[in-house]
C-alpha cells in the first residue's frame, strides 16, 4: 500500500475546489488513456462540498461524463429519494446538471427496494455488481476505481466504517452491512477496507477543528481497528486533503506537499 501523503488548503472552500480540479484532472487522464474512468464517491459535508465545487468548475466539461462509471463508499440503509440518502444529496449536488450516463450511476440499494429491510441481501448485490465490473487483471473482486474518496469523521471512521466495529475487522467481503452504527441511520451498507485498497488512488478528505484530532490519530501510526483511516490506502497513492483546521494538530515534519 501507499504511503500517505498530504495537501493541506487554507480552507474548506479553497479544499473543495482544488479536490474538484485534481478530480477532474484524474478523469480526463483516465479516459485518455483506457477509454473510461471509475470513481468512488463519499458523502457528508466535505464529500458534497467537493461535488458542489465540480459542478461549478468550467473544467468539468472536459470530462465525458458517459464514460464514466460512479460508485458509492457507503449509504445509510434508508427509503429511495430519503435526503440522507448519499446519492440523493450526489444528485442535488452535481449528477442532475451533468449528463452521466444512468447505467453507469451504481447506487447501492435502498431499504424500500428490491431486498427490502435485509441489509445483508442488498450488501451482498452491491459485492456481485461490483464483481461483475471487474475485469481480469483487478484486484479483490473490485474493479480497479481510478480514485476513491472517503470523508473522514470526527471518531477516525471512513465509509460506514466504524472503530471497533465487526465491518472494519471484515477481510473477505467487499461490501458488508453495518448495524448499530454509532451515528445515525444506524443501519448502513459500506464498502470494507479489502475494497477501499483496491483502488488506484484513495482521497481521505477532512476539514474542520472537529476533524483535527481524527487525522492526527490516523496518520500517527494508529491501527486501523481503532482507527479506520488509518487503513484506508490506495494501491499508487494515498491523499490526504485537509485545510489548516483540520491539520492544526498534526506535527510539521508531516505537511510536505504532494506531488501533482
Amino acid at each position: 500500500m501507499s504511503t500517505p501523503q498530504l495537501v493541506v488548503h487554507h480552507d474548506k472552500e479553497l479544499m473543495a475546489q482544488a479536490a474538484a480540479a485534481r478530480l477532474i484532472t484524474k478523469i480526463v487522464d483516465a479516459q485518455a488513456s483506457r477509454g473510461q474512468a471509475s470513481v468512488v464517491l463519499t458523502g457528508g459535508r466535505n464529500g458534497n462540498g467537493l461535488l458542489a465545487a465540480l459542478a461549478a468548475a468550467p473544467a468539468r466539461d472536459a470530462v465525458d461524463w458517459a464514460r464514466l462509471d460512479l460508485w458509492w463508499g457507503d449509504e445509510r440503509f434508508v427509503p429511495e429519494g430519503d435526503p440522507e440518502r448519499n446519492i440523493t444529496q450526489a444528485r442535488e449536488a452535481l449528477l442532475d446538471s451533468v449528463p452521466v450516463d444512468a447505467k453507469r450511476v451504481h447506487a447501492m440499494p435502498a431499504s424500500d427496494g428490491p431486498y427490502g429491510a435485509d441489509v445483508e441481501a442488498a450488501a451482498a448485490a452491491y459485492a456481485e455488481e461490483l464483481a461483475r465490473a471487474a475485469g481480469p487483471e483487478n484486484h479483490g473482486g473490485v474493479p480497479a476505481f481510478d480514485v476513491l474518496m472517503l470523508g473522514v469523521g470526527p471518531d477516525t471512521h471512513v465509509a460506514s466504517l466504524f472503530p471497533e466495529l465487526p465491518a472494519v475487522r471484515e477481510t473477505e467481503r467487499t461490501v458488508v452491512g453495518v448495524r448499530g452504527a454509532p451515528k445515525p441511520p444506524p443501519t448502513r451498507i459500506t464498502l470494507t477496507l479489502p475494497a477501499i485498497r483496491a483502488a488506484r488512488e484513495v482521497w481521505l478528505l477532512a476539514a474542520g477543528e472537529d476533524k483535527a484530532q481524527a487525522a492526527a490519530i490516523a496518520l500517527s501510526g494508529a491501527g486501523e481497528i481503532q482507527a479506520p483511516a488509518a487503513g484506508a490506502r490506495g494501491r499508487s497513492r494515498t491523499l490526504w486533503l485537509l485545510d489548516t483546521a483540520a491539520a492544526s494538530q498534526l506535527p510539521r515534519s508531516l505537511y510536505p506537499p504532494a506531488s501533482a
